[in-house]
């Protein structure tokens, strides 16, 4: 599959016909997906790499990656705001070099900005950990972790705000070999660094956060060369007159991203605090938890990857006001969804015993583990097919310019019905940890009802959506074609 720029196919950037529209996504949410897995294995390969450690080395890992994921999540909005911009400034005008750059660089402005804030916050993990009633030592080995994966933050979001400017040029394959380059460095480090090979001091749980941060800032610069070198991607000179500011832009990279912050920040602590619900219930429960979300997150990078790329074809739509075009892409990332994520699910709810042999040794200390894990496989393949339907319909509505109701809905979904049912059910009724997946199964269901009626209200029944050109914010009527 090559990498063929958007810039260059103005009369073929959206199909007229439901074959030519699916063709176009797959090419472009195929090696989405692939990369958004492989980019997971970063995680998947720590909680593995880990888990080989001891069981308490594991549960502190999952301690402290609440923390870490806090933070990504807060930065992820003005990174995921690239790729609406970008995408409906392309579907207006596919030569419009100068807004696409000034997308993209405001949204590294506001990473670089946010960096001391992401070092100082996480200096905290230990006692917030401890407020909360996680066991100390395991809070002092989590803050510890943490405080090493700081470093690479800002580098891994850099690597995604390049990323999206790059799938909204159709340019999805290289991007893919340099995420399968910086893994395979990331377990290489791992082995250097948690076990103490060739020389180097065995620093464990410190040295997973040491290596993943190296990776993170490697991938950067590799990210980096490649947009300097790449001849379509060069035209927009990205890294131009970088230190320029452009604030209006700048304004509306946050306005944009702050309620796709907030909605990220909605979901993905629910499923964080429940790793502390978790914990206040047994240590072997955190472990077997981590691992079982671990699947369901690997399992999620699947239609997270179709999203996005619906995401990119629906901001072209969008921008060329091609509004025939909008319903297409609609229904057919969310069929996509739903299509790989029931794959997935059928296959651990078939295998669980199989998967949990993966991520923990077969050991007298470890059997309590394991029993959990297999546990709780089946109920995390049970929220699977309402997640790929919640994905894909808020990653259509950002590309919409649609955020602040996804925002009031995710709020709703997760923390008014999702926590306090886990809350209940898990701590206060003999229902005991399954019930904080029910919990999470309630939150999802509701969270995929409320996002997919809202995108088929916006898109059938009302056919208005926000349109954002060249820094002016319309809304209207949109029903022409190219």
């Amino acid at each position: 599959m090559s990498d063929t720029g958007l810039i260059s196919a103005d009369k073929k950037v959206m199909p007229a016909n439901w074959p030519g529209e699916l063709k176009a996504i797959l090419a472009l949410g195929l090696p989405m997906a692939a990369t958004q897995i492989v980019q997971f294995f970063v995680y998947t390969i720590d909680v593995i790499m880990i888990g080989r450690v001891s069981a308490d080395a594991l549960a502190a890992s999952s301690l402290g990656l609440v923390v870490m994921f806090l933070i990504w999540m807060i930065g992820s909005g003005p990174v995921a705001a690239v790729t609406p911009l970008i995408s409906q400034s392309l579907g207006a005008n596919q030569h419009d070099y100068d807004d696409v750059r000034y997308s993209v660089r405001m949204s590294l402005w506001v990473v670089a900005l946010m960096t001391p804030v992401i070092i100082l916050g996480v200096m905290f993990t230990e006692p917030v950990l401890v407020f909360f009633g996680q066991d100390p030592v395991m809070s002092k080995m989590a803050g510890e972790y943490v405080l090493m994966l700081s470093f690479g933050m800002p580098f891994a979001l850099g690597v995604m705000c390049l990323r999206n400017f790059l799938a909204a040029l159709n340019k999805t394959t290289i991007p893919l070999l340099l995420v399968i380059i910086s893994t395979a460095l990331n377990a290489f480090f791992n082995y250097l660094f948690i076990f103490g090979n060739w020389g180097f001091p065995r620093l464990e749980l410190i040295g997973a956060g040491i290596a993943s941060s190296l990776v993170y800032f490697i991938s950067f610069l590799l990210f980096f060369a490649y947009v300097r070198l790449d001849s379509e991607a060069h035209r927009f000179r990205i890294f131009n007159d970088f230190f320029t500011p452009k604030w209006d832009r700048f304004k509306e990279v946050i306005i944009l991203g702050w309620p796709i912050s907030v909605s990220t920040v909605f979901e993905g602590m629910l499923f964080n605090a429940c790793v502390l619900l978790m914990g206040v219930i047994g240590k072997f429960e955190i472990a077997a938890y981590q691992i079982a979300m671990n699947v369901a997150a690997l399992a999620f990078m699947l239609p997270w990857g179709m999203s996005m790329a619906g995401a990119v074809r629906v901001g072209l739509a969008a921008g060329a006001r091609n509004h025939p075009a909008v319903k297409r892409v609609c229904l057919i990332t969310i069929g996509l969804c739903v299509a790989t994520m029931a794959s997935v699910a059928v296959f651990v709810t078939a295998v669980p015993e199989f998967i949990t042999g993966l991520y923990v040794k077969d050991t007298p200390e470890n059997i309590d583990v394991s029993r959990l894990t297999i546990l709780f496989l089946p109920l995390a393949a049970a929220f699977m097919l309402s997640d790929a339907v919640q994905v894909a319909s808020n990653q259509l509505l950002r590309a919409l310019k649609d955020v602040k109701a996804p925002m009031y809905m995710t709020g709703f979904c997760y923390w008014i019905v999702g926590f306090p049912l886990a809350w209940y059910l898990g701590l206060k009724t003999p229902v005991g940890p399954n019930g904080i997946w029910y919990g999470l199964l309630a939150s999802l269901t509701v969270a995929s009802v409320l996002l997919g009626g809202r995108l088929y209200w916006l898109v059938w029944r009302t056919q208005r959506y926000k349109l954002l050109v060249k820094e002016v914010k319309l809304e209207g009527e949109l029903t022409g074609t190219n």
